[in-house]
């Protein structure tokens, strides 16, 4: 799934352990593999208050990351990164003084 995502030009963290594997793409998508699938919220159901997932074989992780990437752009529409407010750069600490 990272290599797929990456082909597509979506940037992710890929962690493993306990039996799964985790992909961090952004605030709000995370996707699940337990080698037969991968699964990743895509909204709330608020009449019966449950999470909503999608899910796609781990048998077809270009077919999956391509899925991710439409929700990745979604998500990137509606929550922006935010610039700091004190113009402090990113990445970057201020000097105390």
């Amino acid at each position: 799934m990272g290599k797929a995502l990456e082909a597509l030009g979506v940037p992710a963290d890929v962690h493993d352990g306990y039996g799964l594997a985790l992909v961090s793409v952004w605030v709000g998508l995370v996707i699940w593999c337990d080698g037969d699938r991968y699964w990743w919220r895509t909204g709330w159901d608020p009449h019966r208050k449950r999470v909503i997932y999608a899910y796609h074989s781990a048998l077809e992780p270009e077919r999956a990351a391509r899925r991710v990437a439409f929700r990745y752009v979604d998500l990137r529409r509606r929550h922006p990164l935010h610039q700091p407010s004190s113009g402090v750069t990113p990445g970057t600490t201020r000097a105390a003084g």
